[in-house]
């Protein structure tokens, strides 16, 4: 096993850094494939409150919840969003990665290989399965992040096209060859309540919940409620500069619906805990709590970087998966950790440890953690 992070007092004069989110993970701790069952996973609960932790799974979490608690779900469909074939006119296999659509129906696409596929190149695309189809793409222009607009030529309506044509856009650490994801990955990649489209990127956190385990938490008497945020590449972005102030987000669709903001204010004016199930469902809340208190139904888009130290408006409790090194994720979670304060940071590289230690599966189709 490799070592453990080693973890230091903070100085609380000193800034945190991108560097003081490293930690080691041995490479066998990175899941390839999710768990059998969806609430098979294993549960980490880390109880802020108490500095304790406890090992339980996941379909054990309707005896951690309390009824009147609001779970709060992103649910942003994922779409099938990357594709292969081959350059017209030429042999080089091609790759492109849905990231973002513009106002005249092409895409912003991450493509492999770019230098081989500059403006002008035009690709047939195959389906799933590696089989010819009669769809195109046309590289019209790349822009300085090395991203391409795309136009699709051969169909009227793409989204509903990449049923057939796409694969599931999964994470280059769970390693697939080409054509080769299974029912399994485009099933297990995707949420039970998914339903509005536009994610390029699973909320991991709600892979775990099944509708048996939903209905049993709400004859509990807990409330459930959804956002959606579409989440971007973004979210997923290495932390390239020093300084964490220095890094910018990508900006995120969200859309926080009136019966949900009505249920989190109910909640927060009798004392009851919002539950948030991923990050990108923290992001969305904390984003409108900084235009309003008590929450207002609202759309719009969200950049929002959250590290340590940073108060909580509206968030009590937090499902979430174990994240990436020096990752924009593990940021937040080691700032939920300990709110307003740096040592979140310190306790929160103490529970990855732990979690390393026992063998947790990390990262997309790894196990959960329950921040209390």
């Amino acid at each position: 096993m490799a070592q453990s992070p080693s973890v230091s007092s903070e100085n609380p004069s000193k800034p945190l850094e991108t560097e003081d989110f490293d930690f080691d993970l041995p490479s066998e701790l990175i899941a390839q494939h999710p768990a059998p069952t969806r609430d098979g996973s294993r549960l980490l609960v880390a109880d802020r409150h108490t500095s304790t932790r406890s090992h339980q799974h996941f379909s054990d979490l309707p005896q951690l919840l309390r009824a009147g608690d609001v779970l709060v779900m992103n649910n942003s469909r994922v779409i099938p969003a990357r594709l292969r074939g081959q350059k017209i006119g030429g042999e080089a296999a091609a790759e492109l990665l849905l990231v973002e659509p513009t106002k005249d129906q092409t895409w912003w696409s991450l493509i492999r290989p770019g230098k081989r596929l500059p403006p002008g190149t035009r690709i047939a695309l195959a389906d799933r399965h590696g089989q010819p189809t009669p769809l195109t793409a046309e590289v019209l222009e790349k822009n300085d992040a090395g991203h391409a607009r795309v136009r699709f030529d051969g169909t009227e309506d793409l989204l509903k096209a990449l049923d057939s044509l796409g694969e599931m856009p999964l994470p280059p650490y769970i390693r697939r060859e080409a054509f080769g994801q299974s029912t399994d990955d485009t099933e297990r990649y995707q949420t039970v309540y998914a339903d509005t489209a536009g994610s390029v990127a699973a909320p991991t956190a709600g892979l775990h919940f099944t509708e048996p385990l939903l209905d049993q938490i709400r004859s509990l008497g807990v409330e459930t409620h959804t956002v959606t945020l579409h989440v971007g590449l973004g979210t997923f972005a290495p932390v390239k500069t020093k300084a964490l102030e220095e890094h910018a987000m990508h900006t995120e669709h969200y859309t926080l619906p009136t019966a949900t903001a009505e249920a989190i204010n109910r909640a927060k004016a009798e004392g009851r805990r919002v539950i948030a199930v991923g990050t990108t469902t923290v992001r969305v809340l904390e984003s409108v709590a900084e235009q309003s208190l008590p929450l207002n139904a609202t759309s719009g888009n969200t950049a929002i970087f959250i590290y340590p130290p940073r108060p909580f408006a509206v968030v009590d409790a937090l499902i979430t998966n174990f994240h990436l090194p020096q990752s924009t994720l593990l940021m937040l979670v080691s700032a939920f950790a300990s709110p307003g304060a740096l040592d979140g940071r310190e306790w929160m590289l103490e529970t990855y440890a732990e979690a390393v230690h026992e063998k947790y599966r990390f990262f997309s189709y790894g196990d959960a953690m329950l921040i209390t």
